[in-house]
């Protein structure tokens, strides 16, 4: 399915939250890098289909570029992190995952990848809390009247943000480490010992103890993996709305209610990641 078909498909699937004859206004909470790329080529397509769109952006950042003619909105917020700060933690994550973590040991590469990933976990919570505390911008983002809130599911907040402004939340997906969204929200089929899951290092052409270490890489993932750090991220939403509303296990959920509702509708996530 191509970009565009992806695109115009998750356009009919927002159109139910928007009035008839009018252009919604849209907020989007976006990822960086690849995850950015993937989410512009939608927001593309619902700025020529006459939708406001205003994207969420921290005043560090890196890849969040439009053309000069695009009419789609930056709404920037100040950042506890500096742009030397963000550039250090993806350059140091990217060089880790490149250049150490495939000479490592089999149980040293995933304490690597947790380490990694658990230093985005903080990077995305200081964003939230940025976002989230700002009374400021919340205010504005309050009296914007947004019609539905648009995310990359790999970062936490966006239900979150959903939560405080009232509005609907629609994901789209890049990947997610592991595939356990993919997985278990989109009922994207994984034989775990033929399909290697998403930031494994594994490829398509395994022999047979090769897929004996794709089976351990996936209960890797399925049991003892985080992508966030759960006790902070459970003590950030306490602070905010007076209850524990992050869970792991209830953010996953919703992200099936969500994506099974795309299923449904024939609009599951595009995937982009094949294996080499």
């Amino acid at each position: 399915m191509s970009v565009k078909m992806t695109a115009a498909l998750l356009l009919l699937q927002l159109s139910g939250l928007f009035g008839s004859g009018n252009g919604g206004n849209v907020l989007v909470w976006p990822m960086e890098y690849s995850h950015w790329l993937n989410l512009r080529a939608i927001l593309d397509e619902l700025v020529k289909k006459g939708h406001e769109v205003t994207v969420l952006i921290p005043s560090a950042s890196l890849s969040y570029e439009v053309e000069d003619t695009s009419a789609i909105e930056f709404e920037t917020y100040p950042s506890s992190y500096s742009t030397a700060d963000v550039e250090k933690l993806f350059m140091e994550s990217i060089r880790k995952q490149i250049n150490e973590m495939p000479k490592k040991s089999f149980w040293r590469y995933f304490l690597m990848l947790q380490e990694v990933v658990w230093l985005y976990s903080d990077y995305f919570e200081s964003l939230c809390k940025d976002v989230v505390f700002n009374k400021e911008l919340m205010t504005k983002l309050q009296t914007s009247s947004f019609d539905v809130i648009l995310a990359d599911p790999f970062i936490p907040c966006s239900d979150l943000l959903a939560e405080i402004l009232k509005t609907p939340l629609v994901f789209s997906l890049r990947f997610f480490p592991g595939s356990t969204y993919e997985k278990y929200s989109g009922g994207l089929p994984l034989p775990p010992s033929y399909v290697p899951p998403a930031m494994s290092e594994m490829g398509d052409q395994m022999t047979f103890m090769e897929r004996v270490q794709n089976v351990l890489y996936v209960l890797f993932f399925d049991f003892w993996f985080q992508t966030f750090n759960e006790k902070k991220w459970n003590q950030l939403y306490t602070e905010v709305l007076g209850e524990c509303l992050f869970n792991w296990d209830c953010y996953i959920l919703n992200c099936c209610v969500i994506e099974g509702e795309l299923e449904i509708r024939g609009l599951g996530a595009e995937r982009f990641i094949f294996p080499k």
